[in-house]
């Protein structure tokens, strides 16, 4: 005899394991669309792990067949009035900066599909491993949506035109397809998808932590400055990373060939 399905099983999952926390959308069902009820739960665990010191990089998966098929689009329609959809939208945008604003690096793992606002999501992440089957669209545009907000995040993680072209579209591209135009950095058989992000997170994990969170919001500052104002962000911000503890441990162990061990601070 089967299992009954379970029907309270928590739309969003978390599994820390060794400073590595994974945060698995959990609607199969729906494809793990970002229903009001899900961008709440992950707004919830992403603030709690920037606080989490013992946290040191985060990983976003999908349960079932897909990662994740953008927003929910039943219950917009259930709701369809301006200020329900204003307040929608800034909701996921506070989802989505919170990712880019959090010390720890934040690794999308995806297979079958990510469209939409899942495709953004993707785009957000500060690094993207695909299994060879996952397919990328940004699929409003077919349904009269252009996909606004999905634009901002794909504006900047690829080359313009080529955003354009999927916004304008909604036209699929595979995973090869993403790595060549920078939405994702690795593509590997869907049996080799664990192992290809436990590598990123264990090379993360094995950094001072100070220099990766520094590192991190550094690098999203500038990108939006002018360059004169980039490299004196930059400046001070390698100036400042040379007068923590890790800093020096890490320039006493490399000048005396032995492993560094990070104080963290």
């Amino acid at each position: 005899m089967s299992a009954v399905p379970q029907t309270d099983e928590p739309i969003l999952l978390r599994h820390d394991d060794a400073g590595v926390v994974t945060l698995t959308l959990n609607r199969p069902m729906q494809f793990n669309s970002l229903s009001e009820e899900m961008l709440t739960e992950l707004q919830s665990a992403l603030d709690a792990i920037a606080k989490d010191a013992s946290a040191r990089v985060v990983v976003i998966a999908g349960a079932g067949k897909a990662f994740c098929a953008g927003h929910d689009l039943k219950q917009m329609r259930a709701n369809h009035s301006k200020v329900y959809m204003q307040k929608l939208f800034k909701q996921c945008g506070k989802v989505m900066m919170s990712i880019t604003e959090m010390p720890q690096p934040v690794i999308a793992r995806i297979h079958g599909i990510a469209t939409a606002a899942g495709c953004q999501l993707v785009a957000m992440c500060d690094l993207a491993v695909a299994a060879e089957g996952a397919k990328f669209a940004v699929s409003g545009i077919n349904v009269g949506l252009f996909c606004a907000t999905p634009s901002v995040a794909l504006g900047r993680a690829m080359g313009r035109k080529q955003a354009m072209e999927m916004l304008l579209t909604g036209d699929f591209i595979d995973a090869a397809e993403a790595q060549r135009r920078g939405l994702i950095n690795r593509v590997v058989p869907l049996d080799q998808l664990d192992d290809e992000v436990r590598k990123l997170t264990d090379s993360i994990c094995a950094k001072s932590s100070v220099a990766v969170g520094m590192g991190k919001q550094m690098f999203y500052r500038q990108i939006e400055m002018g360059l004169d104002g980039a490299y004196q962000l930059a400046a001070e911000t390698m100036a400042c990373n040379m007068m923590s503890a890790d800093a020096g441990e890490g320039i006493d162990a490399f000048m005396q060939k032995r492993k560094p061990e990070w104080k963290g601070c």
